[in-house]
C-alpha cells in the first residue's frame, strides 16, 4: 500500500474518531488565540467557551492598551462585567485560562513582544480572528488598515504556527451586497487586496478619500468593502493553513446565554431601539415587508465555536474555504414591520427613563415622506431645544445629537431598504453533526423562539445593560410616558390647527367659501329665530 494511501486512511480514521468525540472533545487540550475578544461578539464567544469547553488548555486574548490601562488590566475589568457572571458562579477556575497578550492590528508584526510571539507560535492550534473596525461611516484609509492590513498581519502570524488546525475569520453576511442571494462560498473581490494595500501605503487618507466612491463601486460603505477584501486574503491563504469564514448577519442581543437580552453595545438595532424608545428617532427608511435578517449573539457564538470542529472533521476533504452564513432569517421568519409593531407595544409597557417625546415613530419606504418627517420632527425640534438651552445658559447638544443620528440612519438605510437571501445550509448542518446532548449546548436552529419574549428581553437588556436603568424605575417611567402622551396629543392638535389656519388665511377661494358659509349660517339662524317670534 502506498504512503499516500496510508496517510489518507489515517486521516479518515482520525476524522471518524474526532466525529465521535464531538465539539467538546475536539477542543480538549487546545490553546486558542482570539482577536476582538473585547467586543460584543467576542465577549459572548469567550464566555461560552469557558463554560462549555472545560477541556480548553488556554485562551490568549490579543488586547491593546486603552485609556491608560494595559492588556492585563483590561482583561480583569472585562471578566468582572455581567456577561461573565455565570462563569464566575459556575466555573470560576476557568477564568484563569484567559491570558491577555499585548498586541495591536495597526502595528507591524501586531506589535507583539518577541517572547509573546514565540509563545503563540509554539502553543496555538486555533485562531479566532474577530477584531475589526465596525464604524459604517468611517473613511477608507483607517478601515482598510484595520480590517485588511490587520487581517494580513494575523494571517502572517498564523502561517508560523506548526500546530494550527483552524483559522476562523469573522466576516459579515453583507460583504457582497451586489449578490441578492448569498451562497456559502467565497466570491471574487472587486479588486485585489494587495493592490489596495499598496495604494494605501503611499497615498494619504485625504487623497484616498477622493478615490473612495470609485473604489467602493456598489458597496454602501467602507466596512463591507474592506470585509470583502479581507475574505479574499483569508481565502488566498487556504493552501497553506486551514481557513474558515463565518458570516453573521445583523447581530442582536442574547436569546438565552449568558442571560436573556444581554447586550453592551448601542451599535446596530439596539441603538435604534433606544433612540426610538426615547422618542428621539421619529422616522426611518425601511421596507416594512422585508424579512429581518438577524441572529442572536449567542447563536452566532455557537456557530463560531462549532465551525472549526465541523470544517476539520466533516469537510476536511473540501478544497475550498468552508463558509458559514450565520442568520436566523429562515429559522424565525419575521418582517421589519412586524418587529416594529410588536416592539412599539413593548416600549409602551416597559418605557425607558427620561423619554424626550412620546415614542410613536414609524418606518417608511417613501424617501419624500421620510425627509419631511425628519425635517419637522427631528431637525426643527433639535434647533428649538438648543435655543431654549442657550437662553437658559446651558450647553446645547440636540442639533449635534440629531446630526449623529441622521448619519447613522443614512448608513443603515441601504440595508433596511433591500432584501437579501442568505443560504445557510452549512450553518444549519452543524447541529446535524452533533450529538443530541451537544445540540442543546451549542443550539443554533433546533429551538423554539418565542418572538414576543425575545423582543421584550431585548428591550429590558438595552434598558439595564446599555442605559443603566434599573427595572425598579419602570413605574416612574410609565407615569412620565403618560405625561408625554398628553403633551404629544396637545402638540398635534395645535400643529394641525395652525396648518389649517395658515391654509385658510392664505388661500383666497377657501377663505371666501368659509366666509360665505358662515354668513349663510348666521342668516338662517336669524330667520329661524324671527319666525319663532
Amino acid at each position: 500500500m502506498s504512503a499516500a494511501k496510508v496517510k489518507e486512511q489515517r486521516g479518515a480514521a482520525a476524522a471518524a474518531g474526532a466525529a465521535k468525540m464531538g465539539v467538546e472533545k475536539w477542543y480538549e487540550g487546545r490553546t486558542l488565540l482570539v482577536t476582538g475578544g473585547a467586543g460584543f461578539m467576542g465577549k459572548v464567544t469567550l464566555e461560552k467557551m469557558l463554560r462549555a469547553l472545560p477541556g480548553l488548555r488556554r485562551v490568549y486574548v490579543l488586547l491593546r492598551p486603552k485609556r491608560g490601562d494595559g492588556p492585563a488590566r483590561r482583561l480583569q475589568d472585562m471578566i468582572a462585567k455581567p456577561v461573565f457572571e455565570r462563569v464566575r458562579r459556575e466555573a470560576p477556575e476557568a477564568l484563569k485560562k484567559l491570558v491577555a497578550v499585548e498586541g495591536d492590528l495597526l502595528q507591524e508584526g501586531l506589535g507583539l513582544a518577541p517572547a509573546d510571539r514565540a509563545r503563540l507560535v509554539a502553543e496555538v492550534s486555533v485562531v479566532l480572528h474577530g477584531a475589526a473596525s465596525l464604524r459604517l461611516e468611517a473613511p477608507l484609509g483607517p478601515t482598510l488598515r484595520h480590517n485588511v492590513l490587520g487581517t494580513r498581519r494575523v494571517l502572517d502570524l498564523a502561517l508560523q504556527m506548526p500546530h494550527l488546525q483552524a483559522f476562523v475569520h469573522l466576516s459579515t453576511a453583507f460583504c457582497h451586497p451586489e449578490q441578492t442571494v448569498v451562497e456559502e462560498r467565497v466570491y471574487p473581490a472587486s479588486a485585489p487586496p494587495a493592490d489596495l494595500l499598496r495604494i494605501a501605503e503611499w497615498m494619504d487618507d485625504d487623497a484616498l478619500q477622493l478615490l473612495t466612491p470609485r473604489l467602493l463601486g456598489g458597496h454602501p460603505n467602507c466596512y463591507t468593502y474592506t470585509k470583502q477584501l479581507a475574505e479574499t486574503l483569508v481565502d488566498e491563504a487556504r493552501t497553506k493553513i486551514p481557513t474558515i469564514i463565518v458570516r453573521p448577519s445583523i447581530v442582536t442581543p442574547a436569546w438565552q446565554e449568558p442571560t436573556p437580552g444581554w447586550v453592551d453595545s448601542l451599535n446596530g438595532p439596539v441603538g435604534l431601539v433606544v433612540g426610538a424608545g426615547k422618542g428621539v428617532i421619529r422616522s426611518m427608511l425601511c421596507g416594512r415587508h422585508f424579512k429581518a435578517e438577524a441572529i442572536p449573539v449567542d447563536m452566532a457564538a455557537n456557530i463560531i465555536i462549532a465551525a472549526p470542529w465541523d470544517a476539520t472533521v466533516h469537510r476536511a476533504k473540501e478544497k475550498a474555504t468552508p463558509v458559514y452564513n450565520a442568520s436566523c432569517g429562515d429559522v424565525v421568519r419575521i418582517t421589519w414591520g412586524e418587529v416594529l409593531d410588536r416592539g412599539r407595544k413593548l416600549v409602551y409597557e416597559t418605557p425607558f427613563e427620561g423619554v424626550v417625546w412620546y415614542p410613536d415613530g414609524d418606518i417608511r419606504d417613501s424617501r419624500l415622506v421620510h425627509a419631511l418627517i425628519v425635517f419637522f420632527f427631528h431637525t426643527l425640534p433639535a434647533y428649538f431645544i438648543d435655543l431654549l438651552l442657550l437662553l437658559a445658559l446651558q450647553k446645547p447638544f440636540m442639533v449635534r445629537l440629531q446630526r449623529r443620528i441622521s448619519t447613522g440612519l443614512d448608513v443603515l438605510q441601504y440595508f433596511t431598504m433591500r432584501q437579501w437571501e442568505f443560504k445557510n445550509a452549512h450553518a444549519l448542518a452543524l447541529e446535524q453533526h452533533m450529538s443530541p446532548e451537544e445540540r442543546s449546548v451549542f443550539y443554533i436552529s433546533d429551538v423554539e423562539v418565542d418572538v414576543a419574549d425575545y423582543l421584550r428581553n431585548i428591550l429590558l437588556g438595552a434598558r439595564q445593560y446599555c442605559m443603566k436603568e434599573p427595572l425598579t424605575s419602570i413605574p416612574r417611567a410609565r407615569r412620565h410616558l403618560m405625561l408625554m402622551y398628553l403633551i404629544h396629543n396637545v402638540a398635534k392638535i395645535v400643529f394641525w390647527l395652525s396648518i389649517l389656519y395658515l391654509i385658510v388665511k392664505n388661500v383666497e377661494p377657501l377663505r371666501t367659501m368659509l366666509d360665505t358659509a358662515s354668513s349663510g349660517l348666521l342668516h338662517s339662524s336669524f330667520l329661524r329665530v324671527f319666525a319663532v317670534e
